[in-house]
């Protein structure tokens, strides 16, 4: 990374910070109840560990061979590493322990695995259940109905514990729609926590990328997920 490549990076960061903040207290919240995570699917292990030196609070990675790699290299610099993308059955063993989160947890079946290879470490591994809000055939998530039993089946596990929800709003609906989505998340989230399970927080509500996350928290996130409006436009040349 050159200089001027890094001091844009900081601009954006501080510019985001200063847009959350702005947005937190129009909706009559604290500031420090919204996290920033950096969503650093295909940059450079340059590139993150430049930006974990920036106001940033955590990271987000899609991709099980990225989060092995920069969590191998200390990337993050000792903030905490999420996995945030479709997590298959068979790569579960290389996230559990590794991802202080899993936010995308959306089936019994990898919910088992994950307890299985938690319980092979002696650890408990937070996750959050993946909402498919707005019922998209090409997205990952539970619809809300099917939120209720597999939120039985994880509070039920030993070395799983629920920490809330994430979603991602469908990309082609307007602001208003959008805003309803999460409005939808928060109200879903309450509904969880008053269900009162002994095994589950449910304090966190994960959604709002580049474009929408001053309305996401508006309406309640606790964690807004940005990647490209602190990095740039992605080159996926670069990345499988």
């Amino acid at each position: 990374m050159d200089e001027a490549q890094k001091q844009a990076m900081a601009e954006a960061v501080a510019k985001i910070r200063e847009n959350m903040t702005a947005a937190a207290k129009a909706a009559g919240r604290d500031p420090s109840e919204v996290l920033l995570c950096a969503a650093c699917k295909t940059r450079t292990v340059e590139e993150v560990r430049y930006s974990a030196d920036l106001p940033i609070d955590l990271f987000g990675e899609n991709h099980v061979q990225e989060l092995v790699e920069k969590t191998d290299a200390g990337a993050y610099n000792g903030k905490p590493g999420h996995f945030i993308g479709h997590l298959q059955t068979n790569k579960v063993n290389k996230v559990v322990g590794r991802a202080a989160l899993i936010q995308s947890v959306d089936s019994t079946r990898l919910l088992d695995k994950i307890e299985a290879a938690a319980e092979r470490l002696g650890i408990t591994q937070e996750i959050l259940m993946e909402i498919n809000i707005g019922a998209e055939e090409s997205k990952s998530g539970v619809g809300p109905a099917d939120l209720w039993p597999l939120l039985d089946a994880a509070a039920a596990k030993p070395h799983v514990k629920v920490r809330g929800l994430m979603a991602i709003p469908p990309a082609d609906a307007d602001d208003t729609a959008t805003r309803r989505f999460f409005a939808e998340m928060r109200e879903l989230l309450a509904q969880a926590a008053a269900r009162g399970y002994e095994n589950a927080q449910m304090d966190i509500l994960s959604m709002g990328m580049s474009h929408d996350y001053a309305a996401a928290i508006a309406e309640g996130a606790t964690i807004v997920r940005v990647g490209t409006a602190i990095y740039g436009a992605r080159d996926y040349s670069k990345k499988a």
